[in-house]
């Protein structure tokens, strides 16, 4: 083909045999281009001369799509683009794109596949069959077969595959429906939540679904002490009747005293939350207002620390109301994230898990239908209780509010005063390492967010005012 002034495009099916081809094109001197998504930077160098005299380009089946190959009118007077294909491809469909590169609008071309039965293709799916019938018409090593009866049995073996590609596309996707539909339950609570539309709404339904399922366990196994501890645990509040009242009323009462006294709780204690923060927020607003929009605000349940940013001029005006709804908000995120990732990690090994469920003549499918809806279940229920258990034990950690502006970083520990003498072993000296102890636990001083004006210059360094880039 290169004597003959023609431009070849080699067809191969991964970028392994592209690479093996190029090697041995190498070692044979003759000149070449690799078209495999790897030298991405000189695509379209290797495409513009792929059509030119005499150029060889090996490529993967990317070059079988959207390509245009142009061609001179040297090359067009030689007979045009030559197509190699080194072996049938999995879909019919590719072999058709690589043979479409020869011949576009009227242009001149040829093309000739290669076929082994020791390839993949034929190898799993039609080599017995074929061999047989090459043998039979006589065939040799080398010839060009051009029979319909070979072809077609070649095309056959190539839907066979396509049709095992397609069950298995097909199963995928029914698995991911599955997961779609716990998907859409969940990005529509965090887009609540995000928004701040129907918090309220939601920590209410919480409440009374925790609540409910609290009482129903320990109703049914008689458990008083159950219900305490699970109580102290999520709500930080005790049982709201006795023992003789939980014996002798049903499940539903239960559930609604359990609930009315949640509520107040957490009335109670988001209001004594919101009445900390206000000395802060007024103070702030006043001295600083014009010069910070958006404060943070650490609050914490005693395991942790979120720093809750909060619109300083909204929280000035209601009260302190908005520090509240900000760390609702910020709870309601965490755990919803948290929660959903672990999920998505329990559905994955059930996914693997369930196709063992074949070996006893049982539906894969639906094993992992069953399974995931009681493991969505009890997500859903482990996300009400952490989220109800981080916002009863909210506070916010900090010292008198006139304390707050001149608060530094807390010190770090001395480590030489660790040291112990022999005469301080087994003394009943008071510990020195608790007065560093609580030098660490102070609590960190609420800090701002300088607001960008709308003629400064933009943060990100683009050099342009804020109005006319990140602002605009």
């Amino acid at each position: 083909m290169i004597s003959a002034g023609r431009p070849v495009l080699v067809g191969t099916t991964s970028v392994e045999i592209s690479e093996l081809l190029s090697r041995m094109l190498t070692s044979r001197k003759i000149k070449h281009n690799v078209l495999n998504a790897k030298l991405h930077q000189r695509e379209a160098d290797i495409v513009a001369e792929a059509g030119q005299s005499g150029i060889v380009t090996i490529a993967t089946n990317m070059a079988g799509r959207g390509t245009d190959i142009k061609l001179t009118n040297e090359v067009k007077a030689a007979g045009g683009l030559a197509i190699i294909g080194t072996e049938r491809h999995e879909s019919r469909r590719v072999d058709r794109q690589l043979r479409g590169r020869a011949g576009r609008q009227g242009d001149p071309g040829s093309s000739v596949f290669y076929v082994s039965l020791e390839d993949d293709l034929m190898r799993l799916f039609g080599s017995e069959r074929i061999s047989g019938i090459m043998d039979k018409l006589g065939f040799e090593e080398g010839e060009m077969i051009e029979h319909s009866m070979i072809s077609k049995s070649i095309e056959r073996a190539q839907k066979k595959v396509e049709e095992n590609n397609f069950g298995i596309r097909k199963r995928l996707l029914e698995y991911d429906d599955v997961m779609n539909s716990q998907r859409e339950v969940i990005y529509s609570k965090r887009k609540h939540a995000l928004m701040g539309e129907r918090i309220g709404v939601e920590i209410s339904n919480m409440i009374y679904d925790v609540a409910e399922s609290v009482v129903e366990i320990s109703k049914n196994s008689n458990d008083y002490e159950y219900l305490r501890d699970d109580l102290l645990k999520i709500f930080a509040m005790e049982v709201p009747f006795d023992e003789m009242t939980f014996t002798s009323n049903k499940s539903s009462e239960l559930m609604h005293q359990v609930a009315e006294a949640a509520h107040a709780t957490f009335k109670r204690k988001m209001d004594k939350l919101s009445s900390i923060a206000l000395p802060v927020i007024k103070q702030v607003y006043e001295k600083q207002g014009q010069q910070y929009e958006n404060i943070l605000v650490p609050v914490s349940d005693g395991k942790r620390i979120f720093n809750v940013t909060t619109h300083l001029e909204t929280a000035y005006n209601n009260g302190a109301k908005e520090v509240v709804k900000s760390f609702e908000k910020t709870t309601l995120l965490f755990v919803i994230d948290d929660e959903w990732k672990e999920h998505l990690r329990q559905l994955d090994e059930l996914r693997n898990s369930v196709q063992n469920a074949s070996y006893e003549q049982k539906d894969p499918l639906l094993i992992y239908k069953l399974e995931s809806y009681g493991l969505f279940k009890e997500m859903i229920d482990s996300m009400n209780r952490k989220v109800l258990s981080i916002l009863m034990r909210g506070q916010i950690p900090m010292r008198e509010p006139e304390q707050l502006r001149e608060a530094k970083p807390a010190a770090r520990m001395d480590m030489s005063r660790l040291k112990t003498t022999k005469d301080e072993v087994g003394s009943s000296a008071q510990d020195p390492t608790k007065q560093d102890t609580r030098e660490l636990q102070r609590s960190e001083p609420i800090r701002v967010e300088k607001k960008v004006g709308r003629n400064d210059l933009c943060p990100c360094g683009s050099g342009k005012k804020f109005k006319n880039c990140h602002g605009a």
